[in-house]
């Protein structure tokens, strides 16, 4: 994980289903850094109001008992003086316009509560070490499809971590440097065609991968794209 020899973090994962606050407790106890957990509203309240140890990323659910949605945010916003990074759990959106209210609260992305263990860390490692990556607040899905890439006359193989509507992670162990310019085709779950798509390296780091920032792909590959990011993205959603 990017920079974790040098400054382990503290991560609130605020969330009342057991099952996904001990995954990410696990996963980032595992690379070396602090999980508190929260079950309730209230108990997300208590951590922040307690000053100690200092939060560095609150991921959260937006259906907590005691609180919901915006005004959730707007709590933790009052508590914590707009200091510490907002993740939320994608699966616990309702709607695109909550999307764009919580945009103009300043959220900082949005990650799969369901992501498959691997994927944990490198999702949350652009908002814990956020000089090390060109962070995009954009809606991801975590997806594990191929993705061939050509950089000059070299092409390579690899596979996805996510994708959104305007760029792809990539995890790889020899990525190319930042603003190195790429082409990248891949193909999405379901469809007949491949989307073809010129870009540059947004951010790269050797022990995740590296994240293309799109700059050219046809209209129709935008289109299943886009189709394709906004249908899983709001999937899964808890009632």
């Amino acid at each position: 994980m990017p920079g974790s020899s040098v400054s382990a973090k503290t991560v609130l994962i605020a969330d009342d289903t057991a099952f996904v606050r001990d995954r990410f407790r696990s996963a980032l106890e595992g690379a070396g850094h602090t999980a508190l957990q929260a079950r309730t509203a209230a108990e997300v309240a208590a951590h922040l109001q307690a000053g100690l140890p200092r939060i560095d990323l609150i991921v959260v659910d937006l259906r907590l008992p005691g609180a919901s949605g915006l005004d959730l945010v707007r709590t933790i916003r009052r508590l914590d003086g707009g200091r510490a990074p907002i993740l939320v759990f994608s699966g616990t959106i309702a709607t695109a316009a909550e999307v764009r209210e919580l945009a103009a609260l300043g959220i900082a992305g949005y990650v799969n509560e369901y992501s498959a263990a691997q994927h944990i860390l490198p999702s949350l490692a652009p908002h814990l070490f956020p000089d090390n990556f060109n962070r995009r607040s954009g809606p991801r899905v975590v997806v594990g499809i191929p993705v061939q890439y050509r950089f000059g006359t070299t092409i390579a193989a690899a596979l996805a971590l996510n994708l959104g509507h305007g760029g792809i992670a990539i995890r790889t162990t020899s990525p190319l440097e930042a603003n190195a310019r790429i082409r990248v085709r891949f193909r999405l779950p379901g469809s007949a065609r491949d989307i073809d798509a010129e870009g540059r390296v947004a951010w790269s780091d050797r022990r995740v991968g590296m994240g293309v920032q799109f700059e050219r792909v046809d209209a129709a590959g935008q289109a299943l794209l886009d189709s394709f990011v906004d249908a899983h993205f709001f999937s899964n959603r808890k009632a």
